[in-house]
Formats: C-alpha cells, sequence, structure tokens
C-alpha cells in the first residue's frame, strides 16, 4: 500500500511520572519522553537513500522518526526500515487532503500498518482561511476528523507555522482553532515557528493543557539565523518543565531547518544539544 498526495507532505511511549516522599516533601521524578527526528530535516538524504537515511537517523540516537512523506514506498516497505532499525513512527505529517472521507480508511490503514498514532496536518491554504469564520469551519472540520480516528486508536492534530500567530480580526489563527477544538485534536506546537511568529511557546503550551502529545523542538534566535537547538532564545527549561507535567507530552521531535550544516550532521549536533540541556535542566 502507498500513500500518496498531491500536496507536498512535510513532519511512543514515555515512561511514567513517578514521586517520592524525601524529608516530607514530595519530589517528582523527570519523565523520560523519548525524542524522535522529524525526516524533513533530512529530505535531501531521504530523496537519494530512504532506507539508508533511516539507518543513519537511528545510529545517530534518535528513537523515533517523523515522517514528510514515503517516497513510493508501500507501508510494509516503511515498517521494515523502523523494525530494522530499532526506530517507532512518532507521527506522520499528512496533507488534509488524506483525511477526506474518501481517503480516510487509507491513510489510517497506512498509519496503521507503520505503527503510527499521530496523524499531523503539516499547513494548511491560506488563501482559503482569510477569517475567522473560515477559521472556525476549519476547526469544526479537524474536530470530525479527530472523532473518527479516536476509534482506531489514532491522534490527529495541526502543526504550528509562523503565520498561525499573526491575529486576523483581533485573534491569531492558533487560538481560533484550539479555541474551538476538542481536546482530541491535538496541537503540535514547533518552538521555532511560534517565535518567529511573535508568539511566546511557553505561553502557549500552558494555555492549552494536555494537548501537546508531539512538540517540535526548533530553535530560534534574533540574532543567529544559523542558531541549532540550545543556541538561541528559546526558554528550553520552561519548555520541558510543562511538556512533561500539564502538556502531556509523549514524543519531542527536533527539526532543524536552519541550513547551517548538512542535514545529517545538523540532526547529530541537535541531539547532542539536546542532550546537554537535558543534564542542565
Amino acid at each position: 500500500m502507498i500513500l500518496k498526495s498531491g500536496l507536498a507532505v512535510f513532519v511512543g511511549g514515555c515512561a511514567l511520572q513517578t514521586t517520592s516522599k524525601e524529608g516530607g516533601q514530595m519530589k517528582t521524578a523527570k519523565r523520560e519522553i523519548p525524542v524522535g527526528l522529524q525526516l524533513w530535516t533530512v529530505r535531501t538524504e531521504c530523496a537519494k537513500d530512504f532506507p539508508g537515511t533511516i539507518a543513519k537517523v537511528a545510529k545517530i540516537g534518535y528513537k523515533g522518526v517523523e515522517f514528510a512523506g514515503y517516497y513510493e514506498r508501500k507501508a510494509e516497505e516503511v515498517r521494515k526500515m523502523l523494525d530494522d532499525n530499532g526506530l517507532m513512527c512518532c507521527g506522520s505529517h499528512t496533507a488534509i487532503d488524506l483525511l477526506s472521507d474518501e481517503n480516510f480508511a487509507k491513510t489510517m490503514e497506512f498509519n496503521r500498518t507503520i505503527g503510527n498514532k499521530y496523524v499531523i496536518v503539516p499547513w494548511l491554504d491560506r488563501q482559503k482561511l482569510k477569517t475567522k469564520a473560515e477559521w472556525l469551519a476549519k476547526a469544526k472540520t479537524f474536530n470530525e476528523f479527530a472523532d473518527k480516528a479516536r476509534t482506531q486508536g489514532v491522534h490527529i492534530g495541526y502543526h504550528a507555522h509562523q503565520g498561525d500567530f499573526m491575529p486576523i480580526e483581533g485573534e491569531t489563527p492558533w487560538d481560533i482553532l484550539f479555541g474551538n477544538t476538542s481536546k482530541k485534536v491535538t496541537m503540535q506546537i514547533d518552538t521555532g515557528n511560534a517565535m518567529q511568529g511573535g508568539a511566546d511557546p511557553v505561553a502557549i503550551l500552558k494555555k492549552y493543557p494536555g494537548r501537546s502529545l508531539t512538540i517540535h523542538l526548533k530553535e530560534y534566535s534574533a540574532t543567529n539565523k544559523k542558531a541549532i537547538i540550545g543556541e538561541g532564545n528559546v526558554k528550553w527549561k520552561d519548555v520541558f518543565a510543562i511538556c512533561e507535567s500539564t502538556g502531556g507530552t509523549q514524543w519531542y521531535i527536533i527539526e532543524e531547518e536552519s541550513g547551517a550544516y548538512p542535514p545529517l550532521e545538523a540532526a547529530e549536533m541537535s541531539l547532542k544539544n539536546y542532550r546537554k540541556l537535558r543534564n542542565k535542566a
């Protein structure tokens, strides 16, 4: 089975939180969240050698991958790549047309085969979403998708882009969408994209508790366009604290788009920097 779209298609489990009592005070242990890579980071490599790139991502140390298309591979082939390299699928960026009535069953079957629970719409056509009413209609559509998918154990969500935080009619599209969808609709914030749009990802995470099942960890710097994770202005300690408490986060997903380094090198450097951040948190 091959999943196709006319659009450019971009893109677990976690240890339980535990508590212990010391000196009369309750202390909460850090909740370990696995780290995946959004394969858009290494899209040029995937286009040349999809299986080989998957293997290299696993060797770097990632626990999962979020897909950005499948390069004409069948679901069974994709699943074999994952299994051969000890990886999990932590999501797939899936064009919204693949969730339409005529495509829904095929899309769910594909994701069931590859072991994916997180189907994330990566972008929406802004030419068709210029008013609050149009965004409210899209919120209704996402609610319907989420209700249908949940019966199959799949979460439907939407991924953040810069324009989602630029107000229309006095309210941001992001707040219109997530303020009018149920908690069944996953909020995939992208820390870098949010800040690029003038928003505070920490405030957004706080505002919508329990909805960040997966989150894109991407750096933003006001002065250094080549900054990768840990080298910019994102308040990582606060991001991690919310994700590991009220956010409900199941996967951290690194996405690197600065272009400062060769893609696989950037993926490796980003994971190393993430680990350094975790040691400080």
